[in-house]
C-alpha cells in the first residue's frame, strides 16, 4: 500500500496555539473604546448637522466620511504585510490585530453614514457592498480563531495527524491479509477500501463532512458481520476503520471551517481596493 504524506495533513498543526483570543483584549480592550468614541462621534456629527437633504456621499460632511473610511481601509489591508514582520511595541502585530478587528467593525457605522442610506445599482454601493462583506467574513475569521482551535484539540486528544494516518495504515494492513479468503465480491468491496485516498473528496466535502462515495461505508454495509469468521473479522477491521475516518474527517472539515473564510476575506479585500478606486475616481471624475 502506498503511503500517505504527512505534511498534506500537519502543514498548519502549530499555528497560533497560544494568543486566539488575547488579541481581542490588547492593552485593556483600548481598540474596542477607540472604534466606539470613532462609531459616536461620527453618529452624533451626522445628527446634529441641520441640513436638508439629509448630509449624503456628496456633501461635506460625507466626503470627510469617506476620507477617513478610504484612510482606514488602506491602513487595514496593510496587516497582511505586517504579520510578515516581527515586532514588539505599541504597534505589535498583537496590537494591529486588534485594531483591525475594532476598527474594522467602525467601518459599518462610518462607511454607512457616508452613505448617507442612499443605496443604488452603481460602482459606490458596489464598493459599499464589498466592505460589508469584508467585514462579516472578518467577523467569521476571529469566531474561527477564537472556538474552532478547541475543537480542533478535543477532536485530536493526544494523537497528531500523524498517528491518525498511521493507524489508518495498519488497519489496511490488517484488511489486505483478513480479505485474503473472501470472495470475489466481498474482495472487490475491499480493494476499493484499499484503493480509495483517505482524502478523498472536494471542499464541500470538507466542510459538511458528506461522503457520498465512501468505499469503507459501502463495504461496511456489503460484508455482514454474521457471515463467516473471516466476514466478521473484516466487518470489524472495516468498523474501526470508519472510526478513524470519521475523526480525520472531523479534523479536515474543522481545518476548512478555519480557513474557508480567507478564501472571501482576501479577494474580496483586493476587489473592495479596486472598487475604491473606481469610486474615487468617479466622484472628482463628475465634481
Amino acid at each position: 500500500m502506498a503511503s500517505i504524506p504527512e505534511n498534506r495533513f500537519d502543514e498548519d498543526e502549530k499555528r497560533r496555539n497560544a494568543d486566539h483570543v488575547s488579541f481581542l483584549k490588547h492593552r485593556g480592550f483600548r481598540w474596542l473604546w477607540i472604534a466606539l468614541l470613532l462609531s459616536l462621534v461620527s453618529t452624533i456629527g451626522y445628527a446634529l448637522i441641520d441640513q436638508e437633504p439629509r448630509p449624503n456621499g456628496g456633501s461635506w460632511y460625507g466626503y470627510t466620511l469617506g476620507t477617513i473610511g478610504l484612510l482606514m481601509i488602506v491602513w487595514l489591508s496593510l496587516l497582511g504585510i505586517r504579520k510578515r514582520k516581527i515586532s514588539e511595541g505599541a504597534w505589535s502585530l498583537k496590537a494591529w490585530t486588534s485594531a483591525h478587528v475594532y476598527l474594522g467593525l467602525a467601518l459599518i457605522v462610518v462607511g454607512t453614514l457616508h452613505t448617507g442610506f442612499q443605496i443604488g445599482w452603481n460602482v459606490h454601493t458596489l464598493a459599499y457592498a464589498l466592505m460589508l462583506i469584508v467585514i462579516l467574513s472578518g467577523i467569521w475569521g476571529v469566531y474561527a480563531y477564537a472556538a474552532l482551535p478547541k475543537a480542533l484539540s478535543a477532536n485530536r486528544g493526544d494523537k497528531t495527524g500523524g498517528d491518525m494516518l498511521d493507524t489508518i495504515a495498519d488497519i489496511d494492513r490488517k484488511l489486505d491479509s483478513a480479505a485474503q479468503p473472501l470472495g470475489r465480491a466481498a474482495s472487490d468491496l475491499v480493494l476499493a477500501v484499499l484503493g480509495q485516498d483517505v482524502f478523498y473528496g472536494g471542499a464541500f466535502s470538507r466542510l459538511t463532512g458528506s461522503y457520498p462515495g465512501c468505499a469503507t461505508k459501502r463495504a461496511l454495509n456489503g460484508i455482514p458481520a454474521s457471515g463467516s469468521e473471516a466476514d466478521a473479522r473484516v466487518n470489524e477491521l472495516l468498523t474501526n476503520r470508519t472510526e478513524q475516518l470519521s475523526q480525520i474527517r472531523r479534523h479536515l472539515r474543522i481545518k476548512a471551517m478555519l480557513e474557508i473564510w480567507l478564501f472571501i476575506h482576501i479577494p474580496a479585500t483586493i476587489a473592495l481596493l479596486a472598487a475604491l478606486l473606481a469610486h474615487v475616481i468617479s466622484v472628482f471624475y463628475y465634481w
